[in-house]
C-alpha cells in the first residue's frame, strides 16, 4: 500500500519527494540504531558494575559467615570439654563402632589430632576389599594403631564379582518377610562378617553381609586414586597380581601384637602365596582364622598350620580359637593344640585316617565348640580309643561316613547343641542314642541332623546356631547328606531337653507322628478306652490331638520332646499324608484353648503326658505344598512360620490345597 503522501500514479514531482524522504528514513533510523546501541552498552556497563558490587558483597558476606561459623564454633560448648573427657567419648564410639576413627578423624583438626594420638582406637582392622584396591590402607591403619597395642584384625577378599539381586521364579513361592538376598559368606557363624561397622574400598561392594554395616572412609578413598575409568587393564592386572603379597606384608610385620586375626576370601587368586608368609611368633594371639568359600588346590605351605611337632615353630601360647576353612594344615601341627574352640573344613583333596581327625580332639582336651568336615576320611590305621571332652558344648559333624566311627569314641558330659550332617550309610539314632548313653545323657537342647543350609538362607539368622555343619551336605554333595532315621521315638525319648530341632531329606510323616499325640494304635487297648476318657470330661471323642494326647498320659503315655520349641525340616518327602500329619502335630502342641479339653487351658497336666511346650516357630522349606488355609491356620497357632513351597509343586494347581 502506498504512503499517503505520494500520488498514485508516481509523477515525476512525487518520485522525487519520495526519494527525499528515504534519506532522511534512513538517517533517522541510522541515528536511532546508535542511541539504543549506547543505551544498551550503559546498561550492560551498569549490570556489570552492579554484578561485581554485588559479588564482592558476597564475598565480604561469606568471609563474615565463616568468621561467624568458626566463632560459633569456638563458643561451642564441646570446646570447653576437657581434651581427657573427649578422649574417653572417643573409647566409648570405639567400643560401639571399631571403625569410628576414620569418621572422628573427618570432623576437625582438633578432633582428627586427638584420634590420631589415640592408637587404641586404631586397632580394629575392619576391611571389605578386592585385590585391584590398593594395599596403602592396611598399612595406614597399622601406623596409626602404633607400636604396641593388640591388633583385632577382620580382612574380606571379594574375588568375585556382585551379581545383581533379581527374584527368581521358584522364589516367589517362599512365604515368609525373614527370607531375602543371599549371601556366600555363610560358610559358618565363624564366617559370617562382623556385626560391626566395615571399612569398604570403592568400588560399591555386594549387597550388606549379614547385619554388618559399611562405612566409606574419605581418608581410605584417598588411596584408591589408581580406581577409574581410565585405567588400563595391564594396570589392574599388576595390582591384582601383588596386592596379597603388600599386605600380608604389612600384616605380618605386626604379627607380635596380633590379638586375633581372621582373613576370608571368596576363592583363589593370584597372590594367594603371601599366606605362606604367615609364620613366626605371636604370643598375644587368641584367636586365628583363614576360611576361603571356594575349595581349592594347594601344595602344603611352610606357614602355621603346617608347623611340624618337631621342627622350630612359632610361639602361640593364648591361641585358643582356631577356623581354617580349605586350607592346608598338618594333624600334627602345634596350632591344634589346647584349642577351646574348634572349626576345621579340609581340603577336598585332604584324606586323613580316622585316627589321626580322633587325635586332634585328644589334644585338646578343654573343648568346648567343635566344627569337623572331612570330605575324604581313610581308615583307622592305629586302634581308636575313646576321648572325653568334658567341656565340649556344642558338636558339629559333617562328610564322610567313617565320621560316625568317631563319634562312636566320644564322650560328652556337657553337650547341648549336636549337629551331625554325615553321609551315613546306617540308621544314625543308634548312634546318637550311643552317644548319649556314653555321656550320662547330658541336656541336649539343640539338634539337627542333615539339615543342610538352603542357599537362598544363608545369611538368615535362624540359622547361625546350627554351626557349619548344616552347610557341609550340600556343599560336598550338592544335597543331603543321606542320613537316615527310622525310630524316631526312640530317638526323641532321649531328649527330653530338646529345644530345637533340624531335620533334613528324611521322610516327613514318622517325624510328625512322633513329635504329635498317638495314634489309634497307641490309643487301643487303654484302660479305661479312650472313648470313656472323652465322655468323662464331656469331650468329643472325634475331636483328636490333645485330647487323645490327654487320654493317653492317663495311661503313662508320654510327649516326645515335651520342651520343643523350635521345628525346622527342609526337603523332607513326604506322601498323602504329610500335611494331616503336620496338622495333627501342631493341633496336638499348640491347642487352640476353645476346644481342648482339661480343666487347666484344656490338657491335662502331670507327670504322666503333661503339657509340652508350645512351638514357636516352624519352619518348612522344600518340603511339601500347604495352601493358603493351611498357612492361616498355621500362623494363628504358631508364633512365627517360615514357609518356602518345593520347586515342582510352584505351579497354581501342583496340590489340591491350592
Amino acid at each position: 500500500m502506498m504512503p499517503p503522501e505520494f500520488a498514485d500514479p508516481p509523477t515525476k514531482d512525487s518520485l522525487a519527494n519520495a526519494r527525499r524522504s528515504l534519506n532522511t528514513n534512513r538517517v533517522s533510523v541510522r541515528d536511532l540504531t546508535n542511541k539504543i546501541d549506547a543505551a544498551e552498552a550503559e546498561l550492560a556497563q551498569y549490570v556489570l558494575q552492579a554484578k561485581f558490587t554485588i559479588g564482592e558483597m558476597q564475598k565480604e558476606k561469606k568471609a563474615l559467615e565463616e568468621k561467624l561459623s568458626k566463632t560459633l564454633a569456638y563458643l561451642s560448648p564441646i570446646r570447653r570439654l576437657p581434651l581427657e573427657l573427649l578422649r574417653e567419648i572417643f573409647l566409648w564410639c570405639f567400643e560401639d563402632h571399631p571403625c569410628s576413627a576414620w569418621v572422628l578423624a573427618s570432623v576437625c583438626v582438633s578432633w582428627r589430632r586427638l584420634s590420631l594420638r589415640i592408637p587404641v582406637i586404631w586397632s580394629k582392622i575392619r576391611l571389605l576389599t578386592t585385590q585391584h584396591a590398593s594395599a596403602d590402607t592396611i598399612r595406614l591403619w597399622l601406623e596409626r594403631s602404633g607400636d604396641s597395642v593388640p591388633l583385632d584384625i577382620e580382612v574380606f577378599l571379594r574375588i568375585g564379582r556382585a551379581r545383581p539381586m533379581t527374584e527368581s521364579p521358584s522364589s516367589r513361592g517362599t512365604r515368609s518377610a525373614s527370607i531375602s538376598g543371599s549371601s556366600t559368606w555363610n560358610l559358618t557363624p565363624a564366617l559370617h562378617p562382623p556385626t560391626s561397622h566395615v571399612i569398604v574400598h570403592p568400588p560399591h561392594p555386594p549387597p550388606p553381609l549379614g547385619n554388618a554395616q559399611t562405612v566409606t572412609s574419605s581418608s581410605v578413598a584417598s588411596h584408591n586414586d589408581t580406581w577409574g575409568p581410565d585405567r588400563s587393564a595391564n594396570a589392574v592386572s599388576r595390582v591384582s597380581m601383588h596386592w596379597g603379597h603388600i599386605a600380608f606384608f604389612y600384616l605380618v610385620e605386626q604379627m607380635h601384637r596380633w590379638e586375633r586375626f581372621v582373613f576370608r576370601f571368596d576363592k583363589q587368586f593370584t597372590s594367594m602365596g603371601a599366606l605362606k608368609s604367615i609364620t613366626g611368633d605371636a604370643p598375644l594371639l587368641r584367636e586365628f582364622e583363614v576360611s576361603s568359600i571356594e575349595a581349592g588346590f594347594f601344595a602344603e605351605w611352610p606357614w602355621l598350620p603346617n608347623a611340624s611337632s618337631s621342627g622350630t615353630t612359632g610361639s602361640l601360647p593364648n591361641l585358643r580359637t582356631l577356623t581354617l576353612q580349605h586350607t592346608p594344615f598338618k594333624w600334627s601341627s602345634p596350632m591344634l593344640r589346647n584349642l577351646h574352640s574348634l572349626n576345621l573344613r579340609a581340603l577336598p583333596t585332604s584324606h586323613l585316617p580316622l585316627d589321626r581327625i580322633l587325635t586332634i580332639l585328644s589334644n585338646n582336651p578343654q573343648l568346648n565348640s567343635v566344627s569337623l568336615h572331612f570330605q575324604g576320611v581313610l581308615p583307622a590305621v592305629l586302634p581308636l580309643a575313646t576321648v572325653t571332652l568334658p567341656d565340649l558344648i556344642s558338636l558339629s559333624l559333617g562328610g564322610h561316613f567313617l565320621l560316625t566311627n568317631l563319634v562312636d569314641q566320644l564322650v560328652l558330659p556337657s553337650l547341648r547343641n549336636l549337629t551331625l550332617d554325615i553321609e551315613a550309610r546306617d540308621p544314625i539314632e543308634d548312634v546318637i542314642c550311643s552317644l548319649l548313653h556314653r555321656s550320662n545323657n547330658p541336656p541336649v537342647s539343640h539338634l539337627a541332623i542333615g539339615y543342610s543350609t538352603p542357599p537362598h538362607l544363608h545369611h538368615h539368622p535362624h540359622h547361625h546356631n546350627g554351626g557349619p555343619a548344616s552347610s557341609a551336605a550340600a556343599f560336598y554333595y550338592g544335597a543331603s547328606a543321606g542320613m537316615m532315621v527310622i525310630g524316631w521315638p526312640t530317638l526323641l525319648a532321649e531328649l527330653e531337653d530338646l529345644k530345637t530341632l533340624w531335620v533334613g531329606s528324611m521322610a516327613l510323616e514318622p517325624l510328625l507322628s512322633a513329635l504329635g499325640p498317638p495314634d489309634d494304635d497307641a490309643l487301643t487297648g487303654l484302660n479305661p478306652p479312650v472313648t470313656q476318657f472323652l465322655a468323662g470330661t464331656g469331650s468329643n471323642p472325634n475331636v483328636g490331638g490333645s485330647a487323645a494326647a490327654a487320654a493317653a498320659a492317663v495311661n503313662g503315655w508320654t510327649w516326645a520332646c515335651p520342651n520343643l520349641e523350635n521345628l525346622g525340616l527342609k526337603g523332607c518327602h513326604t506322601h498323602n499324608d504329610g500335611v494331616n500329619k503336620l496338622v495333627q502335630m501342631i493341633e496336638a502342641r499348640n491347642p487352640d484353648t476353645l476346644t481342648s479339653v482339661g480343666g487347666n487351658g484344656g490338657v491335662l497336666t502331670g507327670s504322666g503326658g503333661g503339657t509340652p511346650e508350645k512351638l514357636k516357630k516352624l519352619e518348612l522349606y522344600d518340603c511339601t505344598s500347604l495352601g493358603e488355609d493351611v498357612m492361616h491356620w498355621l500362623e494363628a497357632r504358631i508364633d512365627e512360620v517360615v514357609c518356602s513351597e518345593p520347586i515342582s509343586d510352584r505351579t497354581p494347581m501342583a496340590h489340591p490345597y491350592l
